[in-house]
Protein backbone atom coordinates (compact mmCIF):
# COMPACT_ATOMS: atom_id res chain seq x y z
CA UNK A 1 0.00 0.00 0.00
CA UNK A 2 1.39 3.37 -1.07
CA UNK A 3 0.61 6.34 1.29
CA UNK A 4 1.19 9.87 -0.44
CA UNK A 5 2.67 12.32 2.07
CA UNK A 6 2.06 15.81 1.85
CA UNK A 7 4.87 17.66 3.95
CA UNK A 8 5.73 20.70 5.05
CA UNK A 9 8.81 22.25 3.97
CA UNK A 10 10.06 24.52 6.30
CA UNK A 11 11.78 21.63 8.64
CA UNK A 12 13.20 19.22 5.58
CA UNK A 13 16.64 20.45 5.70
CA UNK A 14 19.32 19.11 7.82
CA UNK A 15 22.09 21.28 9.28
CA UNK A 16 24.73 22.14 7.20
CA UNK A 17 28.38 21.41 7.66
CA UNK A 18 31.44 23.02 6.43
CA UNK A 19 34.06 20.51 5.95
CA UNK A 20 37.72 22.53 5.52
CA UNK A 21 39.58 18.98 6.32
CA UNK A 22 41.29 17.81 2.87
CA UNK A 23 40.84 14.14 4.73
CA UNK A 24 37.26 15.27 3.45
CA UNK A 25 38.14 15.77 -0.13
CA UNK A 26 39.71 12.31 -1.35
CA UNK A 27 37.17 12.33 -4.25
CA UNK A 28 34.62 9.14 -4.95
CA UNK A 29 36.37 7.39 -1.81
CA UNK A 30 35.88 10.19 0.45
CA UNK A 31 33.64 8.97 3.25
CA UNK A 32 30.26 10.43 3.36
CA UNK A 33 30.03 13.60 4.45
CA UNK A 34 27.53 17.05 4.10
CA UNK A 35 28.15 18.58 1.22
CA UNK A 36 28.91 22.53 1.35
CA UNK A 37 26.16 24.98 1.34
CA UNK A 38 25.29 26.90 -1.38
CA UNK A 39 25.58 30.46 0.18
CA UNK A 40 23.30 32.11 -2.75
CA UNK A 41 20.53 29.38 -2.45
CA UNK A 42 17.84 29.77 0.85
CA UNK A 43 17.97 25.97 2.16
CA UNK A 44 14.35 25.60 3.29
CA UNK A 45 11.54 26.72 0.72
CA UNK A 46 8.27 29.40 1.75
CA UNK A 47 6.00 27.85 4.52
CA UNK A 48 2.90 26.98 1.44
CA UNK A 49 5.03 24.80 -0.20
CA UNK A 50 4.60 20.75 0.30
CA UNK A 51 6.26 17.86 -1.48
CA UNK A 52 4.19 15.01 -3.14
CA UNK A 53 6.83 12.94 -5.09
CA UNK A 54 10.45 11.83 -4.10
CA UNK A 55 12.96 10.01 -6.25
CA UNK A 56 15.67 8.44 -3.82
CA UNK A 57 18.67 7.52 -5.79
CA UNK A 58 21.98 6.50 -2.93
CA UNK A 59 25.40 5.67 -3.48
CA UNK A 60 26.39 2.08 -2.00
CA UNK A 61 28.31 3.11 1.35
CA UNK A 62 31.83 2.65 2.08
CA UNK A 63 33.58 -0.46 0.42
CA UNK A 64 36.82 -2.21 -0.07
CA UNK A 65 38.90 -1.64 -3.17
CA UNK A 66 37.79 -1.71 -6.19
CA UNK A 67 39.44 -3.66 -9.03
CA UNK A 68 42.31 -5.73 -8.95
CA UNK A 69 44.90 -2.04 -9.50
CA UNK A 70 43.57 -0.64 -6.17
CA UNK A 71 44.59 -3.79 -4.42
CA UNK A 72 48.54 -3.98 -6.58
CA UNK A 73 49.12 -0.69 -5.20
CA UNK A 74 48.27 -1.26 -1.59
CA UNK A 75 49.94 -4.67 -1.80
CA UNK A 76 53.18 -3.60 -3.41
CA UNK A 77 53.44 -0.38 -0.68
CA UNK A 78 53.00 -3.20 1.85
CA UNK A 79 56.19 -5.33 0.24
CA UNK A 80 58.12 -2.79 0.12
CA UNK A 81 57.69 -1.83 4.02
CA UNK A 82 58.21 -5.26 5.09
CA UNK A 83 61.26 -5.87 2.35
CA UNK A 84 62.49 -2.56 4.43
CA UNK A 85 61.14 -3.50 7.90
CA UNK A 86 64.47 -4.04 9.25
CA UNK A 87 65.79 -0.12 7.65
CA UNK A 88 62.79 1.17 9.37
CA UNK A 89 63.12 0.06 12.57
CA UNK A 90 66.50 1.71 13.11
CA UNK A 91 65.93 5.15 11.38
CA UNK A 92 64.75 8.46 12.50
CA UNK A 93 61.21 8.76 11.35
CA UNK A 94 59.11 12.28 11.82
CA UNK A 95 56.55 11.39 14.04
CA UNK A 96 53.67 10.93 11.13
CA UNK A 97 56.35 8.00 10.04
CA UNK A 98 56.90 6.58 13.24
CA UNK A 99 53.85 4.03 13.08
CA UNK A 100 55.92 2.44 10.82
CA UNK A 101 58.27 1.04 13.84
CA UNK A 102 55.53 -0.52 15.88
CA UNK A 103 55.01 -3.84 15.91
CA UNK A 104 54.75 -5.20 12.47
CA UNK A 105 54.54 -2.19 11.11
CA UNK A 106 51.64 -1.18 8.48
CA UNK A 107 49.69 -3.76 7.30
CA UNK A 108 46.58 -3.42 5.24
CA UNK A 109 43.49 -5.37 6.33
CA UNK A 110 41.01 -4.73 3.78
CA UNK A 111 38.20 -6.57 2.12
CA UNK A 112 38.09 -5.93 -1.60
CA UNK A 113 34.75 -5.19 -3.05
CA UNK A 114 32.54 -5.72 -0.12
CA UNK A 115 30.90 -3.11 1.67
CA UNK A 116 32.30 -2.02 5.43
CA UNK A 117 30.74 -2.03 8.70
CA UNK A 118 30.79 1.79 8.38
CA UNK A 119 29.33 1.50 5.00
CA UNK A 120 26.58 -0.63 7.12
CA UNK A 121 26.07 1.87 9.81
CA UNK A 122 26.20 4.69 6.90
CA UNK A 123 22.79 3.37 5.17
CA UNK A 124 21.34 2.55 8.22
CA UNK A 125 21.24 6.04 9.40
CA UNK A 126 20.60 7.25 6.13
CA UNK A 127 17.54 5.17 6.26
CA UNK A 128 16.79 6.60 9.66
CA UNK A 129 17.37 10.37 8.59
CA UNK A 130 15.24 9.23 5.87
CA UNK A 131 12.08 8.46 7.26
CA UNK A 132 12.42 11.22 10.09
CA UNK A 133 12.52 13.82 7.22
CA UNK A 134 9.95 12.29 5.15
CA UNK A 135 7.56 10.12 7.64
CA UNK A 136 4.60 10.30 5.68
CA UNK A 137 6.01 8.60 2.89
CA UNK A 138 5.85 4.92 1.96
CA UNK A 139 6.82 2.43 -0.55
CA UNK A 140 6.81 -1.39 -0.81
CA UNK A 141 9.61 -2.06 -3.38
CA UNK A 142 13.29 -0.97 -3.41
CA UNK A 143 15.36 -1.34 -5.93
CA UNK A 144 19.20 -1.88 -6.41
CA UNK A 145 21.78 -2.51 -8.75
CA UNK A 146 22.54 -6.51 -8.80
CA UNK A 147 25.95 -5.92 -7.17
CA UNK A 148 26.52 -7.46 -3.39
CA UNK A 149 27.68 -4.42 -2.03
CA UNK A 150 24.41 -2.04 -3.30
CA UNK A 151 22.13 -4.97 -2.46
CA UNK A 152 23.61 -5.04 0.79
CA UNK A 153 23.00 -0.81 1.03
CA UNK A 154 19.59 -1.37 0.42
CA UNK A 155 19.18 -3.72 2.65
CA UNK A 156 20.77 -1.56 5.57
CA UNK A 157 18.77 1.17 4.59
CA UNK A 158 15.31 -0.62 4.69
CA UNK A 159 16.75 -1.93 8.04
CA UNK A 160 17.11 1.94 9.43
CA UNK A 161 13.78 2.77 7.48
CA UNK A 162 11.48 0.55 7.89
CA UNK A 163 12.94 -1.47 11.08
CA UNK A 164 10.64 -4.80 11.55
CA UNK A 165 8.11 -4.18 8.62
CA UNK A 166 11.35 -4.32 6.15
CA UNK A 167 10.95 -8.13 5.95
CA UNK A 168 7.38 -7.71 4.04
CA UNK A 169 9.41 -5.18 1.93
CA UNK A 170 10.04 -6.19 -2.20
CA UNK A 171 13.89 -5.83 -2.20
CA UNK A 172 14.75 -6.06 -5.98
CA UNK A 173 17.54 -5.56 -8.60
CA UNK A 174 17.48 -4.43 -11.89
CA UNK A 175 17.71 -8.14 -13.44
CA UNK A 176 13.59 -8.32 -11.84
CA UNK A 177 12.38 -5.63 -13.99
CA UNK A 178 12.32 -5.45 -17.80
CA UNK A 179 13.88 -3.06 -20.15
CA UNK A 180 16.80 -2.70 -22.69
CA UNK A 181 18.42 -0.43 -20.22
CA UNK A 182 18.38 0.71 -16.72
CA UNK A 183 18.55 4.04 -15.41
CA UNK A 184 20.33 2.56 -12.33
CA UNK A 185 23.17 0.48 -14.87
CA UNK A 186 23.17 2.36 -18.20
CA UNK A 187 26.93 1.18 -18.74
CA UNK A 188 25.65 -2.24 -18.94
CA UNK A 189 24.03 -1.25 -22.25
CA UNK A 190 26.50 0.67 -23.47
CA UNK A 191 30.50 -0.28 -25.05
CA UNK A 192 31.27 3.66 -25.01
CA UNK A 193 33.47 3.47 -22.08
CA UNK A 194 35.88 1.47 -20.30
CA UNK A 195 38.09 1.43 -17.36
CA UNK A 196 41.55 1.75 -19.84
CA UNK A 197 41.03 4.71 -21.18
CA UNK A 198 39.64 6.81 -18.06
CA UNK A 199 43.01 5.22 -16.40
CA UNK A 200 44.99 6.57 -18.96
CA UNK A 201 43.53 9.90 -18.72
CA UNK A 202 44.01 9.59 -14.80
CA UNK A 203 46.98 8.38 -15.20
CA UNK A 204 48.87 11.42 -17.32
CA UNK A 205 48.01 13.39 -13.84
CA UNK A 206 49.93 11.05 -12.12
CA UNK A 207 52.84 11.25 -13.70
CA UNK A 208 53.31 14.83 -13.28
CA UNK A 209 52.11 14.63 -9.33
CA UNK A 210 52.98 11.75 -7.88
CA UNK A 211 57.00 11.60 -8.35
CA UNK A 212 57.89 14.90 -6.11
CA UNK A 213 55.90 13.17 -3.29
CA UNK A 214 57.72 10.33 -4.36
CA UNK A 215 60.98 12.50 -3.62
CA UNK A 216 60.15 13.99 -0.49
CA UNK A 217 58.92 10.69 1.40
CA UNK A 218 62.71 9.14 0.06
CA UNK A 219 64.03 11.61 1.93
CA UNK A 220 62.59 10.99 4.94
CA UNK A 221 63.13 7.11 4.67
CA UNK A 222 66.12 5.39 5.22
CA UNK A 223 67.88 3.58 2.42
CA UNK A 224 66.60 0.07 1.94
CA UNK A 225 62.48 1.39 2.20
CA UNK A 226 62.83 3.56 -0.15
CA UNK A 227 59.21 4.26 -2.23
CA UNK A 228 58.31 3.97 -5.79
CA UNK A 229 55.78 5.95 -7.47
CA UNK A 230 53.51 3.13 -7.06
CA UNK A 231 54.56 3.00 -3.23
CA UNK A 232 53.01 6.37 -2.80
CA UNK A 233 50.14 5.90 -5.00
CA UNK A 234 49.22 2.99 -2.53
CA UNK A 235 49.98 4.59 0.65
CA UNK A 236 47.42 7.30 -1.16
CA UNK A 237 44.69 4.12 -1.44
CA UNK A 238 46.01 2.98 1.80
CA UNK A 239 44.67 6.26 3.31
CA UNK A 240 41.15 6.17 1.70
CA UNK A 241 40.18 3.16 2.27
CA UNK A 242 41.30 2.52 6.04
CA UNK A 243 39.09 5.21 6.14
CA UNK A 244 36.81 3.29 4.29
CA UNK A 245 37.05 0.38 6.49
CA UNK A 246 38.19 1.45 10.34
CA UNK A 247 37.46 5.58 10.13
CA UNK A 248 41.05 6.14 10.55
CA UNK A 249 44.92 5.86 8.75
CA UNK A 250 48.21 6.75 9.67
CA UNK A 251 48.81 7.11 5.94
CA UNK A 252 46.54 10.12 5.77
CA UNK A 253 49.27 12.19 8.15
CA UNK A 254 52.03 11.19 6.31
CA UNK A 255 50.32 13.56 2.91
CA UNK A 256 50.16 17.52 2.84
CA UNK A 257 47.17 18.90 1.85
CA UNK A 258 47.75 19.64 -1.67
CA UNK A 259 49.14 16.34 -2.21
CA UNK A 260 45.85 15.18 -0.63
CA UNK A 261 44.28 17.81 -3.50
CA UNK A 262 46.22 16.31 -6.15
CA UNK A 263 45.55 12.53 -5.81
CA UNK A 264 41.52 14.26 -5.15
CA UNK A 265 41.73 15.41 -8.95
CA UNK A 266 43.40 12.60 -10.22
CA UNK A 267 39.92 10.22 -8.91
CA UNK A 268 38.29 13.07 -10.46
CA UNK A 269 39.66 12.61 -13.61
CA UNK A 270 39.09 9.03 -13.91
CA UNK A 271 35.33 9.37 -12.88
CA UNK A 272 35.06 12.15 -15.60
CA UNK A 273 36.49 9.57 -18.28
CA UNK A 274 34.04 6.90 -17.14
CA UNK A 275 30.51 8.56 -16.99
CA UNK A 276 31.08 12.53 -17.33
CA UNK A 277 32.13 14.94 -19.89
CA UNK A 278 35.45 13.26 -20.68
CA UNK A 279 34.32 10.19 -21.55
CA UNK A 280 34.51 10.15 -26.40
CA UNK A 281 31.28 10.40 -28.56
CA UNK A 282 29.70 11.87 -25.43
CA UNK A 283 28.74 8.47 -23.77
CA UNK A 284 28.71 9.49 -20.48
CA UNK A 285 25.75 12.32 -20.60
CA UNK A 286 24.15 9.27 -23.22
CA UNK A 287 24.12 7.10 -20.61
CA UNK A 288 23.12 9.59 -18.22
CA UNK A 289 20.16 10.32 -20.24
CA UNK A 290 18.42 7.33 -19.13
CA UNK A 291 18.11 8.46 -15.34
CA UNK A 292 17.13 11.97 -16.50
CA UNK A 293 14.06 10.79 -18.98
CA UNK A 294 12.74 8.33 -15.84
CA UNK A 295 12.99 11.08 -13.84
CA UNK A 296 11.07 13.14 -15.92
CA UNK A 297 8.32 10.43 -16.91
CA UNK A 298 7.57 10.06 -13.03
CA UNK A 299 7.59 13.52 -11.89
CA UNK A 300 5.29 14.14 -14.76
CA UNK A 301 3.21 11.04 -14.17
CA UNK A 302 3.71 10.08 -17.98
CA UNK A 303 2.32 6.73 -17.52
CA UNK A 304 -0.55 7.57 -15.32
CA UNK A 305 1.01 5.35 -12.18
CA UNK A 306 3.95 7.52 -10.59
CA UNK A 307 4.08 6.61 -6.91
CA UNK A 308 4.88 9.02 -4.02
CA UNK A 309 8.31 7.35 -3.13
CA UNK A 310 10.92 5.47 -5.35
CA UNK A 311 13.60 4.37 -3.15
CA UNK A 312 16.38 3.11 -5.32
CA UNK A 313 20.89 2.22 -4.92
CA UNK A 314 23.38 2.06 -7.06
CA UNK A 315 26.71 3.50 -8.05
CA UNK A 316 28.68 6.77 -7.87
CA UNK A 317 28.64 6.18 -11.99
CA UNK A 318 24.98 6.48 -11.53
CA UNK A 319 24.87 10.04 -10.39
CA UNK A 320 27.88 11.03 -12.13
CA UNK A 321 26.12 10.52 -15.08
CA UNK A 322 22.61 11.88 -14.80
CA UNK A 323 24.54 15.11 -13.37
CA UNK A 324 26.55 15.17 -16.28
CA UNK A 325 23.66 14.15 -18.73
CA UNK A 326 22.00 17.48 -17.43
CA UNK A 327 25.15 19.39 -17.40
CA UNK A 328 24.86 20.86 -13.88
CA UNK A 329 28.63 19.71 -12.80
CA UNK A 330 30.50 21.46 -16.37
CA UNK A 331 33.49 23.09 -16.47
CA UNK A 332 34.45 25.53 -19.35
CA UNK A 333 36.82 24.32 -20.31
CA UNK A 334 36.84 20.67 -19.66
CA UNK A 335 38.83 19.56 -17.04
CA UNK A 336 42.58 18.34 -18.38
CA UNK A 337 45.19 15.92 -16.96
CA UNK A 338 47.50 18.67 -17.73
CA UNK A 339 47.29 20.60 -14.58
CA UNK A 340 45.37 20.80 -11.39
CA UNK A 341 41.98 22.52 -11.79
CA UNK A 342 41.88 23.85 -8.33
CA UNK A 343 37.84 25.73 -8.82
CA UNK A 344 35.48 23.12 -10.42
CA UNK A 345 32.45 22.04 -10.81
CA UNK A 346 33.05 18.56 -11.23
CA UNK A 347 34.35 17.88 -7.50
CA UNK A 348 32.97 13.78 -6.70
CA UNK A 349 34.21 14.58 -3.10
CA UNK A 350 31.23 16.48 -2.81
CA UNK A 351 28.73 15.12 -5.27
CA UNK A 352 29.32 11.52 -5.04
CA UNK A 353 31.12 10.20 -2.10
CA UNK A 354 31.07 6.72 -0.11
CA UNK A 355 26.86 6.48 0.48
CA UNK A 356 26.06 10.23 -1.19
CA UNK A 357 22.00 10.60 -1.29
CA UNK A 358 20.66 12.05 -4.56
CA UNK A 359 17.03 13.26 -3.72
CA UNK A 360 14.61 14.33 -6.19
CA UNK A 361 11.46 16.34 -4.49
CA UNK A 362 8.51 17.50 -6.75
CA UNK A 363 6.19 20.17 -4.91
CA UNK A 364 3.40 22.92 -5.29
CA UNK A 365 2.76 25.96 -3.36
CA UNK A 366 0.12 28.07 -3.13
CA UNK A 367 1.23 31.05 -4.28
CA UNK A 368 5.21 31.11 -4.37
CA UNK A 369 5.67 29.03 -7.35
CA UNK A 370 3.16 28.60 -10.26
CA UNK A 371 2.70 24.79 -10.87
CA UNK A 372 4.77 21.89 -10.09
CA UNK A 373 8.67 22.82 -9.46
CA UNK A 374 11.38 20.39 -8.99
CA UNK A 375 14.45 20.29 -6.44
CA UNK A 376 17.66 18.42 -6.22
CA UNK A 377 19.22 17.70 -2.37
CA UNK A 378 21.94 16.24 -3.21
CA UNK A 379 23.98 15.47 0.53
CA UNK A 380 21.72 16.99 1.89
CA UNK A 381 21.95 20.30 0.07
CA UNK A 382 19.89 22.20 -2.21
CA UNK A 383 22.31 21.26 -5.29
CA UNK A 384 21.36 24.91 -7.69
CA UNK A 385 19.34 23.79 -10.62
CA UNK A 386 20.93 26.63 -12.57
CA UNK A 387 20.57 25.67 -16.66
CA UNK A 388 16.60 25.79 -16.34
CA UNK A 389 16.41 28.57 -13.31
CA UNK A 390 14.42 31.63 -14.95
CA UNK A 391 13.00 33.70 -12.35
CA UNK A 392 14.48 35.25 -9.15
CA UNK A 393 12.69 32.56 -7.05
CA UNK A 394 13.85 29.78 -8.78
CA UNK A 395 17.74 31.17 -8.40
CA UNK A 396 16.75 32.12 -4.76
CA UNK A 397 15.87 28.36 -3.88
CA UNK A 398 17.94 27.43 -6.54
CA UNK A 399 14.51 25.17 -7.90
CA UNK A 400 12.63 25.68 -11.26
CA UNK A 401 9.40 24.63 -12.52
CA UNK A 402 8.93 21.20 -13.82
CA UNK A 403 8.23 22.77 -17.64
CA UNK A 404 11.53 24.09 -17.38
CA UNK A 405 13.39 21.54 -16.32
CA UNK A 406 12.21 19.60 -19.06
CA UNK A 407 13.13 22.02 -21.60
CA UNK A 408 16.64 22.43 -20.08
CA UNK A 409 16.73 18.68 -20.32
CA UNK A 410 16.19 17.97 -24.19
CA UNK A 411 19.16 16.78 -24.95
CA UNK A 412 18.31 13.87 -22.69
CA UNK A 413 14.65 13.23 -23.79
CA UNK A 414 15.31 13.30 -27.45
CA UNK A 415 17.64 10.03 -27.09
CA UNK A 416 16.18 6.70 -27.30
CA UNK A 417 17.66 3.23 -26.73
CA UNK A 418 18.97 2.36 -29.95
CA UNK A 419 18.47 5.22 -31.72
CA UNK A 420 21.13 7.12 -33.76
CA UNK A 421 22.37 9.09 -30.63
CA UNK A 422 22.58 6.06 -28.57
CA UNK A 423 24.46 3.82 -31.13
CA UNK A 424 26.81 6.76 -32.13
CA UNK A 425 27.86 6.94 -28.44
CA UNK A 426 27.31 2.66 -27.61
CA UNK A 427 26.87 1.09 -30.30
CA UNK A 428 22.94 -0.56 -30.93
CA UNK A 429 22.26 -3.22 -28.68
CA UNK A 430 25.45 -3.52 -27.18
CA UNK A 431 26.17 -4.90 -23.61
CA UNK A 432 28.63 -2.59 -22.27
CA UNK A 433 31.77 -3.37 -19.18
CA UNK A 434 30.97 -3.38 -15.74
CA UNK A 435 32.63 -0.71 -13.80
CA UNK A 436 30.63 0.52 -11.22
CA UNK A 437 32.36 2.51 -8.21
Amino acid sequence: MFIQGILTLASLTFNSHQHNDSLKRLGNLTPYRVAPASHNVKAELPDDCSVDRVMLMHRHGSRGPAGSEEMRLINSLVRTLRDGHDALQDAHLPENLCFLQTGKGYEAHLDPEHLTIIGRQQLFNHGVEFGLKYPNFTTETLLSSPVQRVVDSMYFFAQGRFGREAKDKNLLTVNDIPGPVSWITPWTSCFGTNHHYASQVAKEWSKLYLPSITKRLNDLLPYGASFTDDDTQGALYACAYDLAARDESPWCDVFHADELADFEYELDLHVDAIVGYLVPRNAGRVMGSVFVKKLINRFSNTGGEAQPLYLEFGHDDTIIAAIAAMGLNKDDPPLSPDGLREHRRFRTSYQAPFAAQMVWERFTCEESFDGPQIRLILNEETYPLWTCAETKYDRRFGTCSLDAFVRANKFSTDIEFGDDAWQAACGAHSRGLCFQG
